[in-house]
């Protein structure tokens, strides 16, 4: 069984082409790789803290 994603619906190989332009035009590209390495350093933190037990427990809510 699939998921539903409305994200992607009818997003065909011409529409991927025309997003792809637009986001050159509008970023550069010279800012793109930027861009990117900041979305993958931010992915990793966010995965990086999910995993990581919270150090913000009190003491008393562990003895319990």
């Amino acid at each position: 069984m699939t998921q539903f994603n409305p994200l992607f619906i009818n997003l065909g190989p011409t529409e991927m082409i025309i997003l792809l332009v637009i986001v050159l035009i509008v970023f550069g590209a010279n800012r793109i790789p930027q861009l990117m390495k900041g979305m993958g350093e931010g992915i990793r933190n966010f995965k990086q803290g999910i995993n990581e037990e919270p150090s913000d427990v009190k003491p008393e809510a562990q003895k319990k």
